[in-house]
C-alpha cells in the first residue's frame, strides 16, 4: 500500500468519524477506488470543481485541495477532467458501463481520443493531411472496444493524427547523436587503461563530429520553425473566417 493510499484512508476514517459533509467523504472514496475505475472520481472532480466545494472544506484553490487531500497531481486532475467531458461530448454512452461486462478504456486513451478529434477537425493543425473517415472509426475502435493502452495508440495512429513535421525524424537523430557524444566524451576521463594520445584523439573527432551536427542541423531546424509560422498564420486566418462567416439561419 502506497504512502498515499494510507494518508487516505486514515482521512477518510477521521473525517467518517467527525461527520464531513458527504460530498467530500464520497471524494475520498472515488478515489480510493480510482485505479479500478477512474469515471466515478472524474465525475465527482468535475461537479466539486463546479461547485466550489472545496471552498466550504477550507481550501482556496481546486488545484490545491486536489492536492492535499486527494493526493492528485495536477496533471492527473485536468486529464481526469477533460477525459470526462470528451466522453459526454463524444461517447456519452461509455458513461453507462458498468466496467465489468464492458471495460471502461483508461482516461489516458480517452484524453489522446479526445485530441486526436480535436485536431480531425482542424486540419490546419495537423502537419499532414486530415484523417479519413475510415480512419476516425477505426481509432474509435481501438479505444472503446479493443481498450488499447495510450501507448499502443500512439504507435499506431500518431502517424496519422499526429504527423511529424517534415525533418522531424532527422532532427532526432542528430539530437540523440550529439547527446551519444556528449555523453561518451564525459566519461572518457574515468575510463581505466586508456592513454592521454587517445583519449586525445577521440575527442577531437567527436568535437568535430558535433560541429558537422550542429551545421546540418540549423538550416532543417530554421526551415521547420518557417513552416510551424505558417501553420500557426493558417489557424489564424481560419478562427478569423469564421467569425466572419453569416450565422446560419432556417
Amino acid at each position: 500500500m502506497s504512502k498515499a493510499t494510507e494518508k487516505i484512508d486514515a482521512l477518510l476514517a477521521q473525517l467518517e468519524e467527525s461527520g464531513a459533509e458527504p460530498e467530500r467523504l464520497e471524494a475520498l472514496r472515488r478515489t480510493q477506488k480510482f485505479k479500478r475505475s477512474w469515471l466515478e472520481l472524474a465525475e465527482t472532480l468535475v461537479v466539486v470543481r463546479k461547485e466550489r466545494g472545496y471552498e466550504r472544506w477550507g481550501f482556496d484553490d481546486f488545484y490545491a485541495y486536489c492536492s492535499t487531500e486527494l493526493h492528485l497531481r495536477k496533471a492527473t486532475v485536468d486529464k481526469l477532467t477533460v477525459s470526462f467531458s470528451t466522453l459526454q461530448r463524444l461517447a456519452p454512452s461509455v458513461l453507462k458501463w458498468d466496467g465489468i461486462e464492458r471495460e471502461v478504456p483508461s482516461y489516458q486513451a480517452v484524453d489522446y481520443f479526445g485530441k486526436a478529434m480535436d485536431r480531425a477537425k482542424t486540419p490546419a493543425a495537423n502537419n499532414g493531411p486530415a484523417p479519413e473517415r475510415a480512419q476516425i472509426k477505426e481509432l474509435r475502435t481501438a479505444v472503446f472496444d479493443e481498450g488499447q493502452s495510450v501507448g499502443e495508440l500512439r504507435r499506431r495512429f500518431d502517424p496519422i493524427f499526429r504527423p511529424k513535421p517534415a525533418g522531424a525524424e532527422d532532427l532526432e537523430l542528430m539530437s540523440k547523436a550529439k547527446a551519444a557524444a556528449n555523453k561518451l566524451v564525459s566519461v572518457l576521463p574515468d575510463v581505466p587503461g586508456l592513454s592521454d594520445k587517445c583519449t586525445s584523439a577521440v575527442e577531437k573527432a567527436l568535437g568535430l563530429l558535433r560541429t558537422e551536427i550542429d551545421d546540418a542541423e540549423a538550416p532543417l531546424r530554421a526551415k521547420m520553425d518557417l513552416a510551424k509560422k505558417k501553420t500557426s498564420a493558417s489557424k489564424t486566418a481560419a478562427v478569423r473566417e469564421k467569425k466572419k462567416a453569416p450565422p446560419r439561419t432556417g
